[in-house]
């Protein structure tokens, strides 16, 4: 009997979203169109209003009740939440090193910065799911980085940034933190009993909202970044730089993650819900929370690194859970023929 062989299967499309699209967007019009003068503070006070509201969404929309279910799978959760809050920054801080023979020292803090946020919820459960992980354990540990991140990268910032050298949020940012980020979150937490239903039901009007808000950060960062002349720091060849520091950052991580579950004992489906989001950073929250913590300071380069991270990371998992996947629909078949 003739066998047709099939053709590979590939993604259908590259992981590039018209999120991206419209970050770069931003971006662009910021570098043709950058807000001065009065639109400059009006784009400051509604990005300060905005990320409020953007907090508060998060807030209503996380579920606490699923981390505290899920704390009976705990060496779980603090494995991905000590890749998260602690292999990272420690990486971020060897990263000094290629400072200034590979990368500038304009970029590092911005570098140094994406070590220091939350993972992301959906790409990292996304992601899980595909590989055939564990994807109750990717929701609960995705949603636990971000209850925590809300404390925990302030406090990394204020403490590793400073103590690095780099730039840093100042200890008197405490209290923009506490009423911009802290206070909208634990509201929009109490108001999920009111509005829990209406905020599920409502998910993707109000992801553009999202969205919509961190493509107004980024036109503010990017606006200021112009007015203050930051890419006469920086040229083409030190963003391909960073291109190919955030790519090694991202290998690493990707093999220590998968190396050490496997060493601790986990089995297949928690190994990929390590991998998956004890790898990840999260632009939707890093974007907002980097112009709170660094008010008044120039933003533009210090979330670039954050935006070639995001959609690096993306492509590259995107990658690895469609193999995943393959090679356990491989072994399903030989298993099911070995059955026969």
């Amino acid at each position: 009997m003739l066998r047709v062989r099939t053709a590979p299967r590939f993604p259908v499309r590259l992981p590039v979203d018209h999120f991206l699209l419209a970050i770069l967007a931003a971006v662009a019009v910021a570098a043709v169109l950058p807000a001065q003068g009065v639109a400059a503070t009006v784009v400051e006070h509604a990005v300060t209003a905005l990320i409020v509201v953007l907090f508060f969404l998060y807030g209503a929309r996380l579920h606490p009740d699923e981390a505290l279910q899920g704390l009976r799978h705990w060496r779980l959760h603090l494995t991905i939440l000590g890749f998260t809050y602690v292999a990272f920054p420690l990486l971020g801080l060897a990263l000094r090193g290629v400072v200034p023979w590979l990368l500038p020292a304009s970029l590092y803090p911005g570098l140094l910065y994406v070590t220091l946020v939350p993972s992301t919820v959906q790409s990292s459960v996304t992601f899980t799911s595909i590989a055939r992980g564990n994807v109750a354990g990717a929701i609960v540990s995705a949603s636990a980085s971000n209850l925590l991140g809300v404390l925990l990268t302030p406090l990394l910032v204020m403490a590793v940034m400073r103590t690095s050298g780099s730039a840093h949020g100042d200890a008197s940012a405490i209290g923009s933190i506490v009423l911009q980020l802290l206070v909208p979150f634990l509201v929009g937490q109490l108001a999920r009993r009111w509005i829990g239903d209406w905020v599920s039901e409502h998910r993707k009007p109000l992801k553009l909202v999202d969205q919509g808000v961190i493509v107004l950060v980024v036109y503010a960062a990017f606006s200021e970044g112009m007015r203050e002349q930051i890419w006469s720091r920086v040229d083409v060849l030190d963003v391909l730089r960073l291109v190919l520091v955030v790519l090694v950052v991202i290998a690493v991580m990707l093999a220590l993650t998968w190396v050490v579950a496997r060493r601790l004992g986990f089995d297949y489906g928690d190994c990929v819900a390590i991998q998956m989001c004890g790898t990840k950073k999260s632009l939707a929250t890093g974007l907002p929370m980097a112009s709170v913590l660094f008010a008044g300071q120039s933003v533009g380069l210090l979330v670039l690194p954050l935006m070639i991270f995001h959609q690096l990371q993306l492509m590259a998992c995107a990658t690895l859970a469609q193999r995943y996947a393959a090679r356990q629909d491989r072994a399903a078949s030989a298993s099911a023929l070995g059955e026969n």
